[in-house]
């Protein structure tokens, strides 16, 4: 178990904090699932992205819905397909495997080797849904029932979950996962993400926009805050305009990119 904990530290296009490879490792360690929250625009996602490259392993992504059902991310049996077959084709309609569709946690199981699992956004799906998990995730098998075949996993997936935080998750589910809150990058830290993205900015460039990006972020009322993204975005914008904030009067250039709604807009003009 020790030399797990030194696997995952980042890779060249992602900075992760100490917290946050730790539990990464802890996670891939105890082959437990990794449960991530925080803000949007916090690298939820894309840590499964860059934790698939660092490690070495394929990823597979499920994007969650509110339509989600948790069978679905096993399998899915084509019966539309099969009935079409038998009134049109001419396949071997008595050939049921051929109508099994392997969903995003089946393939994890039927994998080979050990991939790295992204469940996205479940707090978007149903309440029930991550019980419905529960089953598969603990014994890492389940059962065709249309083909009498038994999925057994020869690698634990390593899971990586995201939540928005939209609805609480039962606590059943939660007993099962490594939980980690991604903070808001400091300004030590954004310097650096900032640096993987501009890696020839000039540093009193750097020190203006990180300077009016945390002064905007901290703007009473605000509903949305912006984002690590966005701030990559708009400095990119700056730099491709040729924009010198040292010189700019009044207002801020390229405001939408940094925010999204016209009430945020709104609130900004009168401060």
């Amino acid at each position: 178990m020790s030399d797990a904990f030194n696997q995952f530290t980042g890779t060249t296009t992602y900075i992760a904090s100490e917290d946050l490879q730790q539990a990464v490792n802890v996670a891939c360690a105890l082959e437990k699932p990794l449960l991530l929250r925080g803000e949007p625009g916090t690298g939820k996602t894309v840590l499964a992205q860059n934790v698939a490259s660092a490690l070495g392993m394929d990823l597979i992504a499920w994007h969650v819905k509110s339509t989600t059902k948790a069978r679905d991310g096993l399998y899915v049996y084509d019966t539309v397909a099969r009935l079409h077959d038998s009134r049109f084709g001419d396949a071997d309609v008595n050939d049921i495997a051929s109508y099994i569709k392997l969903g995003p946690l089946g393939r994890s199981l039927a994998s080979e080797k050990r991939v790295v699992l992204l469940i996205d956004e479940i707090d978007k799906a149903d309440i029930e849904f991550p019980n419905d998990l529960l089953t598969e995730l603990d014994a890492m098998k389940f059962f065709i029932d249309e083909t009498g075949k038994e999925i057994v996993a020869k690698e634990r997936p390593l899971v990586i979950i995201t939540s928005n935080n939209e609805k609480e998750l039962p606590d059943a589910f939660l007993r099962r996962c490594i939980f980690h809150y991604i903070d808001f990058p400091s300004v030590e830290l954004m310097t650096k993400i900032v640096r993987v993205h501009h890696p020839d900015i000039e540093e009193q460039v750097l020190d203006q926009c990180l300077e009016l990006f945390f002064k905007l972020r901290d703007v009473p009322r605000i509903r949305k805050r912006p984002s690590t993204s966005e701030l990559i975005d708009w400095i990119f914008a700056l730099r491709k305009a040729g924009v010198d904030l040292a010189r700019v009067g009044g207002g801020i250039p390229f405001l939408g990119t940094l925010l999204k709604n016209e009430q945020d807009m709104a609130i900004l003009g009168n401060n």
